[in-house]
């Protein structure tokens, strides 16, 4: 049998066998060969390619984004002006994300300085007071 079953490559690129099987359904790779048993065979780029991935979501990237990005590399049209941008585009995103949740920080870090944590009601707990009334 020539190429690697579905637990061999999963476990080459550190991955469950099902994502493989996930993978494929959202075309994020290709199908693979099949034997003439019909068993799945992959080849060394299915374990390239699943890095791809894992490192694109350890960057932030979304499926969808990551599929984007695959395209574009077997894409005889794309850039790397076009690969800046989708990178620039994250970059602003989690730049915005940051930002949110500083201020989340913030309003959290104040709520929990104006509660005394005693073992009163929690009818005067200043932290659901200010969530419900919208001042969270």
């Amino acid at each position: 049998m020539d190429g690697m079953t579905r637990g061999e490559v999963a476990e080459k690129a550190g991955v469950n066998p099902e994502t493989l099987r996930y993978y494929e359904r959202k075309e994020l790779i290709p199908k693979p060969r099949r034997s003439d048993g019909g068993f799945r065979l992959y080849d060394e780029g299915y374990v390239d390619r699943l890095r791809f991935i894992q490192r694109a979501q350890e960057l932030g990237f979304t499926l969808a984004e990551i599929k984007g990005l695959l395209d574009m590399r077997v894409g005889e049209e794309a850039t790397c002006r076009d690969v800046k941008a989708q990178a620039e585009e994250k970059l602003d995103e989690i730049e915005t994300k940051i930002q949110d949740l500083k201020r989340i920080r913030e309003a959290l870090s104040t709520l929990a300085d104006a509660c005394a944590g005693g073992q009163g009601p929690t009818s005067d707990c200043p932290i659901l007071d200010a969530m419900e009334e919208g001042g969270a």
